[in-house]
């Protein structure tokens, strides 16, 4: 496995202000390629991309279409799907490697860490990292991976404005065992600060219930932005 090379494909949008950190630290790694789905920035989200090495390719703005965009450009044996305001863990080649060594593995990510101190985020922390470990439920923020074979053979992300991390987890774990591997990804926590941890967690659960119950994506998104 240590040949294989895995494609990061980072889907932004006017994400100048997270991505330079993010880039950085994916800097000179052996074998790694990065790809940065553009949905039409207006600020210097491209140029800086450009400037710490990632390929940039433009794409219809939405996360599962440019994903798809992403990967459809891609080189790797390796898809690992990154939001431009995470970092990955050290190591986090070498731990992706070896989680998919396993032929049951048919899909990873990490554990999670919030990068805020706001009172209820541990608590936030462990209860997504129970949720992925027991449940096998990992969500989009949490560096989902997996070979390019099987994404392209399940067709990609749905084509969805919302919730397409959710749905993609539902169809892989059918198709074999998803790995969260136990070192975690850091994310931003500008929503958590902007919104607080009660308002966030409730609009999260309200947009999963609405989806299970067939609220149309499009108005799960409108209630995602406050609208």
């Amino acid at each position: 496995m240590n040949a294989t090379k895995i494609s990061i494909i980072i889907p932004t949008l006017n994400e100048a202000i997270t991505l330079q950190e993010t880039l950085i630290h994916l800097k000179d790694i052996a074998g790694v390629e990065i790809i940065v789905a553009d949905g039409g920035s207006q600020d210097e989200t491209v140029e800086i991309a450009r400037s710490l090495g990632g390929r940039v390719i433009v794409a219809p703005a939405g996360r599962a279409s440019q994903m798809n965009a992403g990967a459809g450009v891609a080189t790797g044996d390796i898809f690992l799907f990154l939001h431009a305001d995470t970092r990955l863990p050290s190591n986090f080649d070498i731990l992706v490697r070896q989680a998919l060594q396993y032929p049951t593995t048919i899909v990873g990510a990490f554990e999670l860490r919030i990068d805020a101190q706001i009172q209820g985020l541990r608590l936030v922390e462990k209860m997504v990292n129970m949720r992925s470990h027991f449940l096998g439920m990992p969500y989009g923020d949490q560096a989902i991976f997996l070979k390019a074979t099987v994404f392209h053979d399940i067709s990609g992300f749905p084509d969805l404005p919302i919730m397409e991390d959710f749905e993609l987890i539902r169809r892989l774990r059918r198709l074999g065992k998803i790995a969260i591997i136990p070192a975690p990804v850091l994310t931003s926590g500008r929503r958590w600060e902007k919104l607080g941890v009660v308002k966030t967690t409730l609009i999260n659960q309200v947009i999963i219930a609405g989806y299970f119950l067939g609220v149309p994506p499009t108005r799960l998104v409108q209630w995602y932005r406050g609208r």
